[in-house]
């Protein structure tokens, strides 16, 4: 069976197929051009540096191509890379076979949204969610919830949804004051976005609206779209309340937010989007660590390492 990323150690010779995530071309101090790839299969992503990259292997080495990859798995303050000896295209490779997938099967994620969707209560709410949802539904279960961070894999963005909704509602039962339609509304809705802000699954880019705009944005401009399409006042507090808790789910404007949370359902959202994002990046780095030793360093958490307890 042939070994995967990162089936290999540090030191070791490595000679697989992997898929080319992202390969932007950089200019060293010396304005010499090099790629700086990430390769990607199923067991995760890894970059690599490829020096002295002619204009020929630029215009080769593109997005979405499979390459045979001979090198050495390295590490380079703390985060794992890899030392390229050679790479060759490899010619009819099917793309999804190095593509990671969300671990829940994408009907039965489906299953337990159509359950979620029941729990929005406020009739506006519930028109305005199920209309964004119903437009987008194709692409949620395919597009990943990030570029590179958490859950960066097909059907990441529909399983981040699914992990917030039952995070929302248990959390919900430990204090009933919250608005579960509310939240589920919110939890629904606030990524959704993203199938506009980035390109797709293979090969993970921003779109010039995600620059430029941001999912947030996106959103708060498609429950507008809603509105006007369903015959609702957007000023009604139902609508106000719905584009609230998705502008201010990064909780500070630091983060993106364009308004801090000012609702207990937005603080919520906030919180639970935050636990289930770091819970991902954490569990996807410990899962590739041995007990006794410390994580590769992880960008997305201040590049802390996390200790696995033996």
């Amino acid at each position: 069976m042939t070994k995967k990323l990162y089936d290999y150690v540090v030191g070791e010779d490595m000679n697989l197929p992997v898929l080319i995530k992202a390969a932007d071309v950089r200019l060293t101090k010396m304005d010499k051009e090099y790629i700086a790839f990430t390769f990607q299969d199923k067991s995760g992503q890894m970059d690599a540096k490829f020096w002295g990259a002619s204009k020929e292997d630029i215009e080769a080495f593109q997005v979405g191509k499979v390459v045979l990859l001979i090198g050495q798995r390295d590490v380079y303050k703390n985060t794992p890379q890899i030392k390229i000896t050679s790479l060759k295209l490899v010619e009819n490779a099917r793309v999804e076979h190095f593509m990671e997938r969300a671990p829940m099967d994408v009907l039965e994620i489906e299953e337990e949204m159509n359950v979620a969707l029941c729990w929005i209560e406020d009739a506006i709410m519930a028109r305005i969610v199920r209309y964004i949802y119903q437009k987008y539904k194709q692409v949620f279960y395919e597009y990943p919830a990030a570029k590179r961070h958490h859950h960066a894999l097909v059907g990441g963005l529909s399983y981040h949804t699914l992990s917030m909704l039952r995070l929302a509602k248990s959390v919900s039962e430990q204090y009933p004051e919250i608005n579960l339609s509310l939240l589920a509304a919110g939890v629904v809705l606030h990524d959704i976005g993203k199938v506009v802000e980035l390109s797709g699954s293979v090969g993970t880019d921003y779109t010039l609206e995600g620059n430029l705009i941001g999912h947030i944005v996106i959103m708060s401009d498609e429950i507008t779209k809603a509105c006007i399409e369903l015959n609702i006042d957007d000023k009604k507090e139902s609508v106000l309340l719905l584009k609230h808790i998705v502008l201010s789910h990064h909780g500070k404007l630091e983060y993106g937010s364009p308004v801090v949370p000012k609702i207990l359902e937005a603080e919520v959202l906030h919180h639970l989007d935050m636990l289930d994002a770091t819970l991902n990046m954490m569990t996807n780095a410990l899962e590739k660590t041995e007990a006794g030793q410390y994580s590769d360093k992880i960008y997305g958490l201040d590049n802390r390492m996390f200790y696995k307890p033996k």
